[in-house]
């Protein structure tokens, strides 16, 4: 998309995020921001049981990545192209799918204040794939947080990302399906990617792509 300056890459655990978000930041000499998820103190407990500690995990998750935002809004995005992990409207996907009505409730007042300071993407890249594709993806990067994810948890978030990007309209969408397509070790589908990227005008397209082969 000509002219993008704040690119956010997106889609459930496991799909390929920071590894494309870096792979664009170097081909736009542009500055990669990431999701700071390990920083979370709570998460390991969370991935245990998800209803006793779903709230104190959404919040400092909320609080960290507004934060982030912040300093990027700080920054002068048009000294550089900035390529993110996330999109922090996406946080409502995780707060609607853990926590319970009163929690949801309070968190929206929360989001709500936070949302309206911050700076939307000028492009969004919504990355999908099969619930076995992730976990598949999430054995392979072996994070000990992690270890507690089942197919049945990944295939919820799948639909939750699926609904969430069906409605979404922040921001120009592209959505690709993952499953088969290599963009770290297929230098053809990165360039078939980056092709989309430049050529976006705005709305949403989806790239569904052949397979890498």
């Amino acid at each position: 998309m000509r002219g993008a300056r704040y690119i956010a890459i997106e889609g459930p655990i496991g799909v390929g995020k920071t590894s494309l978000a870096r792979l664009i930041s170097n081909e736009l000499n542009g500055t990669l921001l990431c999701e700071q998820v390990e920083e979370n103190p709570f998460l390991k407990d969370f991935y245990r049981d998800r209803k006793k500690f779903s709230f104190q995990t959404q919040l400092y998750f909320l609080l960290n990545r507004y934060q982030q935002q912040v300093e990027l809004n700080q920054c002068d995005l048009f000294s550089s192209t900035i390529i993110s992990d996330y999109v922090f409207a996406k946080d409502r996907i995780f707060a609607y799918m853990n926590l319970n009505e009163n929690e949801v409730n309070l968190y929206e007042k929360i989001y709500k204040l936070l949302d309206a300071k911050i700076p939307k993407p000028d492009l969004v890249i919504f990355l999908q794939a099969s619930p076995e594709v992730l976990i598949e993806r999430v054995k392979i990067r072996n994070r000990d947080y992690e270890n507690e994810i089942d197919t049945d948890y990944l295939q919820s978030l799948m639909h939750a990302y699926n609904e969430f990007f069906f409605h979404y309209d922040e921001s120009p969408l592209l959505v690709i399906n993952s499953s088969e397509i290599d963009f770290v070790n297929n230098s053809g589908d990165f360039d078939l990617l980056m092709k989309e990227i430049r050529e976006m005008r705005g709305g949403v397209k989806h790239l569904v792509p052949l397979g890498s082969g």
